[in-house]
């Protein structure tokens, strides 16, 4: 690769990094557990990317690590464009999803090519949940909000109105497909936290 061609590629990546430090001013719904504050997403990505790391090793899970983290890293970018969604909105996902994906090629659009290929690659693989490391991504990014809320006694459950019901409909089917072990860890915390009152009450 020539020289000019190099300085231009890195020209673009360092564009491309600095714009994703917008990412750090993207409020979510849940506090972290010793902060009355809401965590930003940056925040989220690199605990879960962490998470992630971890889990598979505690499992022993036969999964592409590094790609797993890839997809964490990458997946909520696109909030930087659209904002985060609490994730027990009840409808407006399809709209989201294009929202995010055009979000996606703009801001991966300021990197090198092979980059914003690469990247683009990562989201689109995790958004479509086919590969056993999308799934174990997944598993990863519903679970760790639930471990906040169950530290912060209900936290944004409460907040926001969320019933036990609500949370086991929408966080279940995905951790348990990509990480059987850490839903039945999470199932009985879960269960105790209802008998605790950390969620919303049933509409009668």
């Amino acid at each position: 690769m020539a020289k000019k061609t190099v300085t231009t590629d890195i020209s673009k990546t360092i564009e491309f990094v600095l714009e994703v430090d917008k990412l750090k001013g993207v409020l979510r719904k849940v506090r972290p557990i010793s902060e009355e504050r809401y965590e930003n997403t940056a925040e989220h990505s690199w605990q879960i990317a962490l998470f992630a790391m971890s889990m598979a090793r505690t499992v022993e899970l036969k999964v592409d690590v590094t790609r797993v983290v890839g997809m964490l890293l990458v997946h909520d970018l696109g909030e930087i464009d659209a904002g985060d969604k609490f994730v027990f909105a009840q409808d407006g996902w399809e709209e989201r999803k294009a929202a995010e994906l055009k979000a996606l090629e703009r801001i991966c659009g300021l990197a090198p090519k092979t980059t914003s290929d690469f990247l683009l690659g990562l989201w689109k693989e995790f958004d479509a949940g086919a590969s056993d490391e999308a799934r174990f991504a997944m598993a990863i990014d519903r679970s760790m909000p639930v471990l906040l809320n169950l530290n912060r006694k209900g936290g944004s459950w409460r907040e926001n109105g969320v019933t036990y019901e609500r949370v086991v409909e929408r966080v279940r089917p995905e951790i348990e497909s990509g990480c059987p072990e850490l839903w039945e860890y999470l199932k009985p915390q879960l269960e105790a936290g209802r008998r605790k009152g950390f969620f919303a009450t049933p509409a009668s």
